[in-house]
């Protein structure tokens, strides 16, 4: 029995979750491995090689590393649970006008409660993962920050992690760089996970491309669909291809030519009509946010001041926060362009993660 814990780390296969493992490994605890098979490629219609965190050469790649250290691996296959919930909603997000936020709703609800029951039956104290965050106790709450690492940092889609979770929880790569990350691994005799290719894309989604997987899905989706209309300035300018096919900000692929470059600023799933707007149009300064979680505080006091994040790769921007009713109301200090509902917002206080929520769908008023 080791004098740290006994601690069950999710490795897909690849360089940080398998790092993460070691150094565990390494520190003294008891680690048990655990790979999650969550989706498979020909499910999603996709003539891709299996590449990423479900396929077996991954799963293999995570097997060897335990394998090497003398720790358990086990394969754990949630497809069902990850394909119920989040393909489904994935799907009707796209239905709806919006556009969805699959990893955030795979970490909070599919990973994280996975990960955990599996732990309760294999009598873990603690869950591990190879997120670039950190975590510290203050006020008594678990609070996550950003790693070191800012370039790599992945708090962005750790928002909607409960106080009970993070309690449980470890992110050994905080502290750490991606070049210390693959030294470690090389220094470790890795050197083909060093170099092994990450993949960026949504799991289910290999070749990036949405669009084909909805019609694989919904195989009458495209008929039912298209002809939809193009309104820009409150006039039909043209015909498009289905609204579920457009997002927000979206400028290439349109089909149209205006004379001036044009965006997709709303979609009305009611009507399949696309909305289109100059650059301009696409500016706002308030968004509303549902389904929120606050991590660092019990409650946010009124006209709280942060930083909000609307994209992944955003820089963010200023906002003052107040809750109306079962939302958090967000006013831009400056103009925000591209705002996707679907999408999350997320708030930071310096590099403290505040927590986050789905933007909301806020029709438009159509001049």
């Amino acid at each position: 029995m080791s004098k740290h814990g006994k601690v069950l780390v999710a490795m897909s296969g690849g360089i940080d979750s398998s790092v993460a493992a070691m150094m565990l490994h390494e520190q003294g605890y008891e680690v048990i491995g655990i790979t999650m098979k969550t989706w498979d490629y020909e499910s999603s219609g996709s003539s891709k090689k299996e590449t990423g965190c479900c396929s077996l050469d991954s799963i293999n790649d995570a097997r060897a590393m335990a394998v090497s250290f003398g720790f358990p691996h086990y394969i754990l296959d949630i497809r069902g649970e990850f394909g119920d919930h989040i393909i489904n909603n994935f799907v009707e997000e796209y239905l709806a006008g919006r556009t969805p936020n699959p990893c955030v709703l795979c970490n909070t609800h599919i990973k994280w409660e996975a990960l955990l029951k599996r732990a309760d039956m294999l009598d873990c104290e603690y869950i591990a993962t190879g997120h670039y965050a950190q975590l510290r106790y203050e006020n008594n709450r678990k609070v996550i920050f950003k790693g070191i690492d800012q370039s790599k940092d992945q708090t962005y889609v750790l928002w909607g992690l409960s106080q009970e979770s993070l309690k449980r929880t470890m992110f050994p790569l905080g502290g750490y760089k991606k070049a210390d990350i693959k030294q470690m691994a090389k220094d470790a005799g890795f050197i083909d996970l060093a170099n092994k290719s990450e993949s960026y894309d949504i799991c289910f989604v290999p070749d990036n491309d949405y669009r084909a997987f909805l019609k694989h899905r919904l195989p009458n989706l495209e008929a039912s669909v298209e002809g939809g209309t193009y309104l820009y300035k409150g006039k039909k300018v043209g015909i498009h291809r289905g609204y579920p096919f457009y997002t927000i900000g979206q400028r290439k692929g349109l089909d149209i030519a205006m004379g001036e470059p044009v965006f997709v600023k709303e979609i009305i799933p009611e009507t399949n009509t696309v909305v289109l707007g100059d650059l301009d149009d696409l500016k706002e300064m308030e968004i509303n946010v549902r389904d929120f979680n606050i991590i660092k505080y019990a409650t946010l006091p009124p006209d709280y001041v942060a930083l909000t994040k609307i994209r992944y790769k955003d820089a963010g921007r200023l906002s003052t926060i107040n809750m109306v009713n079962d939302k958090l109301n967000i006013i831009f200090h400056e103009s925000a362009t591209g705002i996707a509902p679907g999408q999350s917002a997320v708030i930071y206080e310096g590099d403290d993660l505040i927590g986050g929520g789905f933007i909301d769908r806020k029709p438009f008023g159509l001049e």
